[in-house]
């Protein structure tokens, strides 16, 4: 009941002050705010992540492919054509890429490997979408996300960026990243890159060169067992290569057999079979290579290429420097770390050849304390530029890219630059036949000193009143003849022909355009056994020059890529294939010279005929022998590093013996046969022994000589009373009956007076 006339009593409320509001405004302002940007922001990495996962893919895996270190390998091929491995060649990352197809025969990597990397590595490889969040979970409760909870995808993109720092904002474009290459790539393709980019010790990079390390075999052969024992590396390499830890990769590797049954991957009994197999490594007492290949890997690691894939290297790097405008660093990063594919041009059966006679010294000289130093070097081509085999120094090959005296070592070519700088061109050029009869005397101002010369060997000066053929002057490799006929041709033609026909690069301009360089092969600097044999297959195949090549093709490391290619070609026509044939007969002479005056006669092929020339130079520090067969054509040179004479140790031409004794071995077995003529106009014809003229029946004394039909002599009718129709003067063009006098200048040919003053025998005198 209320009381009457009692007012009710009012809340008491305390007012906030007009402070107090502001306070609670600008708070709840600030808290907005922030919670307006934790969303903007949350919206924005929303938006971002979404955008990086769904976008382009951010990894290219062809393009890492490419760029990755990967070995590059040389191969050959056999007598049956089959591709052998000849070569491996890499830097720091010793890698090659092998394919992987999920349970496809076309792969190349087994399954049971794959299977082991996921059962070991990445168990919910195939559920995930590239991160595994239960893993993920685990590590950052564990240690903060600092590492751990990584899948193979995750993996894969640490092994390409190289990125391993323990930091969140790494981690978190790692799982972007993943999710991404995920939506863009599939499961076998992210499996094959992670499993060829992985490290697995011993400078091994994937799973092909660590088979071959650890098992002497391609990856393809593994067993189960092996499988795991290789896939147990990964991890933590050092601790678990089975070479130096077996103890503890086998405890990993019965942790994976077991795991892969657990995932149905593989049968109980495919475990057991797999645990009880024995473990053989490449360094265990009964290790036995699957084939010559792989055994040759393991025991070779340091392996000593030959002399030929020395220059192989050499080649396809100077390629890459002139046709890609690459450095020199650059061309030898490429070969060394770019993954190449190199199909050399060797003939394994000629290099085996060689290299028998080479490192045993076969037919070497037996020379003393005075020249124990003595080296020799051989190139040898077939007549279409191809490099058979190279070998670029006596004894045991103890070194990879060394001096390689074929291609890199110019040595004076004495007698042997004749064919090339006088007789070819004179032969070219109409000056000469077989038969030309030649003044055997010095040409004015050979020496500084206004004296004629050069001489022949054994100091013979000749004489003016002294004439020979060419064919004797070939043979016996007179110096005087070559001399006389530069004289009248003109040195610069010889030199023309020799540097810019038979393409011997080592000449120089001005200084080698004379007779003493010419004439006699005292040239300033030197040739090579590489450029002397591809100058000399043109006496072999119809005067044609082929650039010399060492491999056919090099590819990118899957082959989709060509980056060079030999393409066959019919050659560069340097003379005309009469010459060149009247050549091919001259230069067999050397060899088959009746009289016994050839410089080449000890020194013929047991089944094979053969063109020939020697060489020896000023004081006897270098001898040569080139010769060319049906087959093939070769050079050989002999000498010292630091050139010194030689005569006064050894007998006969230790080159010629060296060429016989590779060439009998590498025409063992083939079909004797005689050269080819590439001309219909050249034929035998009788000549005049006394003039050198086409024979008549009057000549009391004939021979044989091979003659273009072209570049024909006179006929001889001095031996019936009649006046000869051969000029008398040295070196005319065959068939000028009255030649014009010669200029006065050595250069143009100075004419020989009727008395001279005898040369002496000093410098620059070049035997045969």
């Amino acid at each position: 009941m209320a009381l009457k006339g009692r007012k009710p009593t009012p809340s008491k409320r305390k007012k906030l002050s007009k402070k107090d509001r502001t306070r609670i405004t600008v708070l709840l302002a600030i808290a907005l705010t922030a919670l307006l940007t934790v969303m903007t922001v949350g919206m924005y990495f929303l938006i971002f992540m979404v955008s990086y996962v769904g976008g382009e893919p951010k990894v290219n895996l062809e393009e890492y492919k490419e760029n990755q270190d990967q070995t590059t390998i040389i191969y050959a091929y056999d007598e049956n054509n089959e591709v052998l491995e000849l070569a491996r060649l890499h830097g720091e990352q010793n890698r090659v890429w092998v394919t992987y197809r999920e349970n496809s025969e076309d792969s190349v990597i087994p399954q049971n490997l794959a299977d082991a990397y996921v059962a070991l590595e990445d168990k919910r490889f195939y559920k995930h979408k590239g991160v595994d969040w239960f893993r993920t979970a685990s590590a950052i409760f564990k240690d903060r996300g600092g590492t751990g909870g990584s899948t193979i995808t995750q993996q894969l993109i640490k092994n390409l960026t190289g990125e391993n720092k323990r930091t969140l904002n790494r981690k978190f474009y790692e799982i972007l990243t993943a999710l991404n290459l995920e939506k863009n790539i599939s499961k076998e393709t992210i499996l094959e890159a992670y499993m060829n980019t992985i490290y697995m010790s011993h400078g091994c990079y994937g799973v092909q060169t660590a088979s071959e390390v650890y098992f002497g075999k391609n990856v393809q052969e593994l067993t189960l067992a092996e499988c795991a024992s290789l896939a147990a590396i990964t991890n933590r390499p050092s601790e678990f290569d089975p070479l130096t830890h077996p103890e503890s990769n086998r405890k990993r590797q019965l942790s994976c057999l077991e795991k892969m049954e657990d995932e149905g991957m593989i049968t109980k009994e495919e475990h057991e079979e797999a645990v009880a197999q024995e473990m053989v490594f490449t360094n265990s007492e009964n290790f036995k290579a699957s084939s010559d290949l792989y055994s040759k890997k393991v025991e070779t690691e340091n392996k000593i290429w030959s002399y030929y894939v020395d220059y192989v290297i050499q080649s396809v790097r100077d390629d890459l420097m002139n046709q890609f405008g690459y450095t020199r660093s650059q061309a030898s990063s490429m070969i060394y770390s770019g993954g190449l594919r190199i199909y050399c041009a060797v003939d394994l059966r000629i290099q085996e050849a060689m290299e028998s006679v080479y490192v045993n010294r076969k037919s070497f000289p037996k020379y003393n304390k005075h020249i124990d130093d003595a080296q020799s070097a051989m190139t040898i081509m077939d007549y279409s530029g191809r490099i058979v085999g190279m070998v670029g120094g006596a004894g045991e090959k103890t070194q990879n890219r060394g001096l390689n005296r074929a291609a890199n070592s110019v040595r004076q070519p004495g007698s042997s630059i004749k064919p090339l700088s006088v007789y070819a061109p004179a032969m070219e050029k109409k000056y000469i036949t077989w038969s030309t009869k030649i003044t055997n005397y010095g040409i004015p101002n050979y020496y500084s000193d206004g004296r004629y010369g050069p001489v022949n060997y054994g100091n013979d000066p000749g004489s003016p009143d002294s004439k020979v053929n060419v064919q004797k002057a070939i043979c016996k490799s007179y110096n005087t003849v070559p001399a006389q006929i530069l004289r009248k041709m003109g040195f610069q033609t010889g030199f023309d022909f020799i540097t810019q026909k038979f393409h011997i690069s080592t000449l120089e301009n001005p200084t080698d355009i004379n007779a003493s360089s010419l004439a006699v092969g005292g040239v300033n600097k030197g040739v090579t056994t590489l450029e002397m044999t591809a100058a000399y297959a043109a006496f072999g195949n119809g005067g044609k020059y082929y650039k010399p090549y060492c491999y056919y093709k090099v590819t990118n490391s899957s082959g989709t890529e060509v980056l060079f290619q030999h393409e066959e070609t019919d050659g560069e026509q340097i003379m005309r294939p009469d010459t060149a044939d009247v050549m091919n007969e001259l230069l067999q002479t050397v060899v088959t010279d009746a009289a016994g005056e050839a410089t080449g006669r000890n020194y013929k092929l047991k089944n094979s005929v053969l063109f020939a020339k020697t060489g020896t130079t000023t004081e006897d520090k270098d001898r040569w022998f080139i010769g060319g067969t049906p087959y093939y054509v070769a050079a050989v040179w002999f000498g010292c590093d630091q050139p010194k004479q030689i005569s006064n140790y050894v007998t006969g031409n230790p080159a010629g013996a060296i060429f016989d004794a590779v060439m009998n071995a590498v025409h063992k077995g083939l079909e004797s046969k005689s050269f080819t003529k590439f001309s219909p106009i050249v034929e035998q014809h009788a000549y005049c022994t006394a003039t050198g003229l086409l024979a008549s029946d009057k000549c009391p004394s004939k021979a044989m000589g091979w003659y273009s039909k072209e570049n024909l002599p006179g006929h001889c009718t001095s031996c019936t009373g009649a006046a000869p129709t051969e000029p008398n003067s040295a070196a005319a063009p065959s068939g000028q009956q009255n030649p014009t006098p010669a200029p006065t200048t050595e250069a143009a040919g100075e004419a020989l007076p009727a008395t001279t003053q005898s040369p002496s025998p000093t410098e620059n005198q070049t035997a045969a």
